[in-house]
């Protein structure tokens, strides 16, 4: 006997209603559309009162807060109060019909925001590491004075925490916490107490953002996604004058520009660490989409942009970190995004041939390595801003425009110069850093700008002439915050994490805020070492060679 195979409704024809040879589903068919407009029904008739229960609850949450902040001598008046107010109430005509009118008004208001009204309860993981933090945080937020503390051994941590958030892994990704008012956050050393403890017992590894609101006595920690290091040298739109140190964070400059991508980038790129963060959510540096295929894509991405010119109140840069911390990349973006516009004397104090790529190129004066090529090129360039600003105080006196050998800018890059200093102070010659001293504080009127890259660990023997004139700063690679306070004049917002790519860091210009910063790739075109398509994007960018060799600088 053979079974028969059920019937099918055929895909794609739509049965006519009442025709007696539609589908045996069309009836379930119909079930379902009814109910789901059913269900739709009711959810629109259902929505207020479903606000007003969340408004509610949210009415409640903020007066237990509220009752919780009030030192125990006040309490009792307070009630006082709102008990005489609500027998006022009582006894005025139509007083309680107002009074409900309000307080639903009130709680339709509050319940308006939807889900993001309050944070839903976390889990048992969850619940046990805001329980551990909090009772970590009593020793720092409490008083032996206070008598009613919001930070008690075996107290409700859920009266100071206002919203949180976890990633997959039960880690926090979000904390917003409310303090004492008599705790003392202007005292950078108590911050720095709070946010070492957040740090260690949120999870190390990660960057995290730490932003005080002193007026209201709260604190926000968020876990800051990691900066993409897909971006590598190219031609980037700025306008005569600007140079782009790197990328940092999308909420911290005002300003995108259009970059292309790598098509793969990797995991620190695509590594996404909190999720849930503020300063670095969809948009910034952090979150590139993979291209398609083999191809590049192009995004907007924030940019660091050091200004220079007669206007700038920083022309001239220092840079320190590490080895292997990409400061000698910096300088050789640098350099590429100059040449287009100006002229660029190199000096390569460590020797290693790094800049080798720009010996004979077109706007490159001289790549100097030894001693003594470095004195002659220095010496010259002293020569040469003194020239600059002699011509341009004869053109004003005249009344002319200056002369436009001297709008070209001319950048001087040092690459170790403690290296050298130590050389000419074994030989008894000129400290290379001597020689300095005009180009840095005459630099800004004659055009010229000057970026001094170093070991962090050697930055003292850096002269006191570099370090007072070079306002622009950038460190990178592995920092102590002391060590990053010291060279940036002021700490991060952000907590440094022990292990970073190279070209990770943070800058300041001037006195303006320290950015979190990612140095596009700019390796040196000649090592093989090096991926092949930031190598390739690097000879793109280089000038072509010059038919007969310049001639050297005069001394």
């Amino acid at each position: 006997m053979v079974r028969r195979p059920l019937p099918r409704p055929r895909l794609g024809l739509r049965p006519r209603l009442g025709s007696a040879a539609g589908s045996p589903l069309v009836p379930l068919m119909r079930g379902r559309a009814f109910a789901r407009t059913t269900a739709d029904g009711v959810a629109d008739v259902l929505h207020p009162l479903v606000a007003l229960s969340r408004g509610a609850r949210v009415l409640a949450a903020a007066g237990r807060r509220r009752w919780a902040e009030l030192p125990g001598d006040r309490r009792g008046p307070v009630f006082f109060l709102v008990a005489a107010c609500g027998f006022v109430l009582f006894l005025l005509p139509y007083g309680p019909l107002a009074a409900a009118i309000s307080l639903i008004g009130a709680a339709g208001w509050a319940g308006r925001g939807g889900a993001t009204a309050a944070p839903g309860p976390p889990g048992p993981d969850g619940t046990e590491r805001l329980r551990m933090l909090y009772e970590a945080l009593v020793p720092y937020f409490s008083a032996t004075e206070d008598p009613s503390p919001l930070y008690r051994h075996g107290g409700d941590w859920s009266t100071v925490f206002d919203s949180f958030a976890f990633d997959e892994g039960g880690r926090i990704t979000r904390l917003h916490l409310r303090y004492p008012a008599y705790f003392t956050d202007g005292d950078p050393a108590a911050r720095t107490r709070i946010e070492q403890l957040l740090y260690a017992k949120s999870g190390r590894g990660r960057e995290y953002l730490f932003e005080w609101d002193e007026e209201a006595n709260g604190l926000t920690l968020t876990v800051l996604p990691a900066l993409s290091t897909a971006i590598h040298a190219q031609r980037f739109v700025t306008a005569p004058g600007e140079t782009v140190l790197g990328f940092t964070d999308a909420s911290s400059v005002q300003r995108t520009l259009p970059v292309l991508t790598a098509p793969e980038t990797g995991e620190e790129g695509a590594e996404d660490a909190g999720g849930t963060g503020g300063t670095g959510g969809t948009g910034g540096a952090g979150r590139l989409r993979k291209a398609a295929g083999n191809e590049p894509e192009t995004q907007d991405v924030p940019p660091v942009v050091w200004r220079t010119g007669p206007r700038s109140t920083e022309p001239h840069l220092l840079a320190l970190g590490q080895p292997g911390s990409g400061t000698t990349t910096l300088l050789r973006s640098i350099a590429l995004q100059a040449l287009p516009h100006g002229e660029v004397l190199v000096v390569d104090g460590s020797g290693t041939g790094e800049y080798a790529c720009l010996s004979g190129r077109t706007g490159v004066l001289a790549v100097e390595c030894g001693l003594a090529g470095t004195l002659t090129a220095l010496e010259w360039a002293g020569h040469e801003t003194e020239r600059r600003l002699i011509a341009a105080n004869r053109a004003r006196q005249l009344g002319h425009p200056p002369p436009e050998d001297i709008q070209r800018p001319l950048w001087v890059l040092l690459d170790r110069p403690s290296v050298l200093s130590h050389l000419a102070a074994a030989d008894g010659r000129t400290d290379p850093q001597e020689l300095l001293t005009v180009p840095l504080r005459h630099g800004r009127a004659a055009n010229v700008r000057v970026v001094v890259a170093d070991q962090l660990d050697t930055a003292e023997r850096l002269s006191e002439t570099v370090r007072s004139n070079t306002r622009a700063r950038v460190v990178l690679g592995p920092a102590s915050p002391e060590q990053l306070t010291a060279a940036l004049g002021a700490p991060p917002h952000t907590t440094p994490t022990p292990e970073v790519p190279p070209g990770r860091g943070y800058a300041r210009l001037g006195t303006g805020p320290v950015h979190r910063l990612q140095v596009p790739a700019t390796p040196d075109p000649y090592d093989e070492a090096a991926g092949e398509a930031e190598r390739q994007a690097v000879l793109r960018l280089l000038p072509t060679q010059n038919p007969t060799p310049p001639p050297p600088p005069p001394g």
